[in-house]
């Protein structure tokens, strides 16, 4: 097991590297992949991946703003985000309030209205997190 993991450590730079071609056929359909029938007419295009970098602290509206240490979130059932909070929440003790917004069209009203995307959004006061970290959380926690 070991040594696969090695083996594929050592191979996915290589992988990750190669280059991904544009062109299209004489049916004037488009084609990508790494191995165009004629490099001439192919272009080289870039890839860019999109990563899950960090959890995001923008501030609520003040008409959102309740007392410094409240937390209040968005979230779903199915969410294993939302879970963590949970759970966190419990084991430390921190009282919350959450809402369910597939199941709360008022949940989701609000959830929308805040700019809600993705679960959970988590309310610290005027603070807010996109996702959920312990790290994060205790960032803007009192």
């Amino acid at each position: 097991m070991a040594r696969l993991l090695l083996v594929l450590f050592v191979l996915l730079p290589l992988l990750c590297s190669a280059e991904i071609y544009q062109w299209t056929d004489e049916s004037g359909r488009v084609h990508f992949g790494d191995k165009p029938t004629d490099k001439e007419s192919a272009e080289q295009i870039s890839v860019e991946v999109n990563v899950y970098e960090s959890v995001g602290y923008p501030s609520v509206a003040p008409a959102q703003a309740i007392a410094s240490d409240r937390v209040v979130m968005y979230g779903a059932s199915w969410c294993g985000y939302c879970r963590q909070a949970r759970n966190y929440f419990q084991q430390n003790g921190i009282r919350y309030v959450e809402y369910d917004i597939e199941t709360n069209n008022r949940a989701r009203r609000e959830y929308d209205s805040i700019g809600g995307n993705g679960v959970p959004v988590i309310l610290v006061g005027e603070k807010r997190i996109n996702g959920f970290s312990v790290e994060s959380f205790q960032a803007v926690y009192p």
